[in-house]
């Protein structure tokens, strides 16, 4: 008999629906930025929550928006008064950068309405893009400024990451733009190494005819 009310119970429970809410409000908003829950991220900062709180991995709920495309939480983040457009991960990441290696070429226009910074010391969004496989990206982030040679840590340029990363197509507006095919990085690669790192041999051939 326990057992039939104990398993009525759990029938119950099913029909009316288990709620996933926490009673930490951090790990609800995380969980609601995962799946992009737009309305219970809404509740939450209506109640005050902090939106550039971070996860236990150190990210804030925008970068994660971006990585995770959940374009509802990120338009409800990026209208927040509060909202710090630049705030980095553990790894020296912004948003803004997030949204350039994804693709993601409205959100990264709209990152940079609300403020993001186009040049920032060491890795870029520049390089980023140029990393990924949208060359028209990275012809927009030129067209806004972007330092066409801008050095990461290790003083690899935007070329470097298209060459060996990115479309080939923009590893060739890099050129058109200005791109430096001399430079070489700490470990003294150009990027017409990297290409051939890659397979690239006729970008290899175009870049090295380029730095003469």
């Amino acid at each position: 008999m326990r057992r039939k009310y104990f398993r009525f119970g759990l029938y119950i429970i099913v029909l009316l629906g288990f709620s996933s809410a926490s009673a930490d409000p951090k790990i609800d908003f995380f969980r609601a930025v995962n799946i992009d829950n737009d309305g219970a991220v809404r509740q939450l900062l209506e109640a005050g929550f902090d939106p550039n709180s971070v996860n236990p991995q150190g990210l804030v709920g925008l970068f994660l928006a971006m990585r995770e495309e959940s374009f509802k939480v990120a338009a409800l983040l990026v209208a927040h008064p509060a909202i710090r457009i630049d705030a980095v991960s553990p790894a020296d990441e912004t948003p803004l950068m997030m949204a350039c290696l994804k693709g993601h070429r409205d959100w990264a226009r709209r990152l940079l309405g609300a403020g993001a910074a186009l040049n920032r010391p060491g890795w870029t969004p520049l390089h980023y893009a140029a990393s990924g496989l949208d060359a028209a990206l990275v012809g927009d982030l030129l067209e806004r400024g972007a330092d066409v040679n801008a050095e990461s840590p290790n003083r690899s340029t935007p070329l470097m990451m298209a060459a060996r990363y990115g479309a080939e197509a923009a590893a060739d507006l890099l050129l058109l733009k200005g791109a430096d095919a001399r430079a070489r990085n700490e470990r003294g690669l150009t990027a017409a190494d990297f290409a051939r790192t890659a397979g690239r041999v006729a970008l290899a051939l175009r870049i090295e005819g380029a730095a003469r």
